[in-house]
């Protein structure tokens, strides 16, 4: 890998480069002195998810590198709707549930980039989009903007041949992100937006309506889009389903999903999604490939990403909950793990204390978890063997106790190697969200 002298050069080695304005003259205004760049992600849901996340650790590359981001929840842009990337339009979304997705997405900011001490900035364009009249917008956004520029980006052109079409107002969404560009160059300095490259239509209709309006020179970047392994693009089955938000994507979930990576893409995901030096990405995948069955790059990636997204704490919890879900001891496993497990496979509620004290029947709870479909499978499945509680084999004579609780909540039943029950404290009713009981192969975390 050649050595790295600048953020361009960093960004470049890394792969987030697709499209500049001008590759030179950002060059040239990044040595110059310190630059204010800004990133949007609008709250179309209540969570940002992992094609998001390069975004934010562009951010953060440019924050670490000196520069100033301003991360920016389009509160106003997601009233709108961008048609970029999508066949049909998406549904409006009223103001409170906006309000919630927005409150949402900025703590998720926040974790990846540092906004303490005013070393960046968090903004919801609805602050000065609002206000705008009709007129306003007309006049100073619409009178430099043609029709003929706008029906040019390959967004529009694909909607406008699709049976459906597309409305005026998703048609406009490119004019409020300009907007965006210019109120925030006008406003905060910004000179460089940066966005996924089917944002880049967007972009530069920004670029050019500050240069229409004030006649000043900014900047623009935009990285490709996540493909598969084969080179077909990623839907929203796949990365789009993977939620930065631990309610919504467990970080067991989540740490699997790195974990899952092609060997062919774990140093394109290392290089994207971690802020490991390069050189330290190389020798890291050059480890791997001489005992690739260790999944050892893998195992890095997964840490890397689920530390920045969800913390140390998280990492350790999901690693633990790897463990006991391939059958392993339970011995100095912490809550945090066992809640993910709970997360994972079908739950119980715990009996209460006084019949635990007397020992409740195991057969009973193996039936009630669904492990089993009677008390004569549970018997059966019992005398081959084939049943554990809290990891250890168990006979006939078992019943669940007292001294069973792990951290005073929970107890796991396992039937055979890949079926897993909970039984949890103060939990409401059993959980089926889950079923079938087959916890999904975790990827090697031993």
């Amino acid at each position: 890998m050649a050595r790295v002298e600048t953020i361009l050069d960093d960004l470049e080695a890394r792969g987030l480069v697709r499209d500049t304005t001008d590759r030179a003259a950002l060059a040239e205004r990044l040595a110059s002195g310190p630059v204010t760049l800004y990133y949007g992600c609008d709250p179309t849901a209540d969570s940002l998810h992992v094609g998001n996340l390069i975004g934010l650790l562009v951010l953060r590359r440019f924050q670490d590198a000196g520069h100033r981001p301003i991360a920016l929840a389009g509160g106003a842009t997601g009233m709108v709707g961008d048609p970029s990337g999508r066949s049909s339009e998406r549904n409006l979304l009223d103001a409170e549930t906006l309000d919630a997705n927005v409150a949402a997405i900025k703590s998720q900011m926040r974790r990846i980039v540092d906004f303490d001490d005013g070393r960046a900035e968090l903004v919801d364009n609805r602050d000065w989009t609002e206000p705008l009249t009709l007129i306003d917008f007309l006049r100073d956004v619409g009178k430099h903007v043609t029709v003929n520029q706008m029906v040019a980006r390959e967004s529009v052109k694909a909607r406008m041949a699709s049976e459906q079409g597309i409305s005026f107002t998703e048609f406009a969404y490119m004019l409020l992100q300009a907007n965006d560009y210019l109120w925030l160059h006008d406003h905060e300095g910004v000179d460089l937006q940066i966005g996924g490259s089917d944002q880049w239509g967007n972009i530069v209709s920004g670029v050019d309506l500050v240069r229409r309006v004030r006649g000043d020179t900014v900047h623009a970047l935009s990285w490709p889009l996540l493909t598969a392994a084969d080179g077909t693009k990623l839907g929203k089955t796949t990365g789009a389903r993977i939620w930065l938000d631990a309610d919504k994507t467990s970080p067991y979930r989540f740490l699997q999903h790195w974990m899952q990576t092609d060997d062919r893409q774990v140093h394109e995901f290392l290089a994207k999604f971690t802020l490991l030096p390069l050189a330290e990405i190389d020798a890291a995948v050059a480890e791997h490939e001489r005992a690739p069955e260790k999944r050892s790059a893998q195992r890095l990636l997964a840490r890397e990403v689920t530390r920045l997204v969800h913390g140390e704490r998280a990492v350790e919890a999901a690693e633990q909950a790897s463990a006991v879900l391939f059958g392993g001891s339970l011995d100095d496993v912490g809550p945090d793990a066992l809640e993910l497990v709970a997360r994972e496979v079908p739950t119980a509620p715990l009996p209460d204390d006084e019949a635990l004290a007397a020992g409740v029947d195991l057969l009973g709870l193996l039936v009630e978890t669904g492990l089993a479909s009677s008390r004569s499978d549970a018997r059966r499945s019992v005398g081959q063997n084939a049943v554990a509680v809290n990891g250890e084999k168990v006979g006939l004579d078992r019943t669940i106790g007292s001294s069973d609780l792990r951290h005073g909540h929970y107890v796991v039943l396992r039937k055979g190697k890949k079926h897993y029950a909970a039984l949890v404290r103060g939990l409401a009713g059993k959980n089926r969200r889950n079923q079938p009981s087959e916890v999904d192969a975790p990827g090697g975390l031993r």
